[in-house]
């Protein structure tokens, strides 16, 4: 007997994903790239709100990271309750092309427009915070989290960004994962909270966030912050993220609860 107060098994949260991307990938192109913006902008939020967190916490190393990675738990909160589309979180659709319900085009078309309404989103927001003056909080300290955040980005080794990529994406494709688990939006929100908060404290990277962190560094005139120090950062993070959302959680969870098995 169903009980609506349970959370779903991971078999129907499989089952749910699956169908979910199968809508996703059927989404004309107008209403992705118009949600991915809105996604864009709800990362930027998060991203916003952390750097603030972190600046001058006075808290030590932990808890400071802890406490601003809840801060940027805001900006899959608003994607998954507000609803967006998210390219980190679009990975899971993977799950809908190994069933053969959507084809390769259909993903690809899918991820190519969201990446696009993502960095469309996260710059513009980057842009009018900028504009906004609020960076100048705090006698300019937050100006110089920001410039710090973003530096600290873009030195970070090629393969280190990559790694830290598929570390991020399969926690944050298990908190949208466990957000299936939720009947109801506290719940939604506790799933996502903790996963989230994990992958900020302990430094992975996330490709849509550092498309707000660097492009607000860089229109503040931060040293080291260029166009090609800016894609540098993006394409193995980008890369890791792929593999950590598509790989080891969409492709994972297919092949456990999804795939037919072959007849004899």
């Amino acid at each position: 007997m169903d009980n609506s107060t349970d959370a779903y098994l991971p078999q129907n949260i499989a089952e749910r994903v699956n169908s979910v991307g199968v809508i996703k990938a059927n989404l004309p192109a107008l209403t992705i790239l118009a949600l991915a913006i809105l996604a864009g902008a709800f990362i930027a939020f998060g991203a916003m709100f952390y750097t603030l967190v972190m600046t001058g916490p006075g808290l030590g190393f932990g808890p400071s990271r802890l406490l601003g990675g809840i801060a940027f738990s805001l900006g899959l909160i608003l994607v998954v309750i507000a609803g967006a589309e998210l390219f980190t979180g679009n990975n899971l659709i993977v799950m809908a092309w190994a069933g053969k319900n959507i084809t390769g085009g259909q993903l690809m078309r899918n991820w190519s427009l969201v990446f696009a309404g993502n960095l469309m989103g996260a710059v513009a927001t980057a842009y009018m915070v900028h504009l906004s003056g609020t960076l100048e909080f705090d006698q300019g300290r937050v100006l110089q989290t920001a410039t710090t955040i973003a530096q600290a980005k873009v030195a970070i080794a090629p393969l280190q960004a990559f790694v830290r990529g598929i570390l991020c994406n399969a926690l944050v494709c298990l908190a949208i994962w466990l957000s299936f688990a939720a009947h109801h939006v506290s719940g939604k929100i506790l799933a996502i909270v903790f996963p989230v908060s994990a992958f900020v404290a302990l430094g992975f990277e996330h490709s849509i966030a550092n498309m707000y962190f660097l492009p607000v560094a860089w229109f503040a005139g931060a040293p080291g912050i260029d166009l090609p120090a800016m894609i540098g950062n993006l394409l193995p993070v980008t890369l890791g993220n792929v593999v950590g959302g598509s790989v080891f959680v969409a492709l994972v969870y297919w092949l456990i609860y999804l795939r037919r098995p072959a007849r004899d």
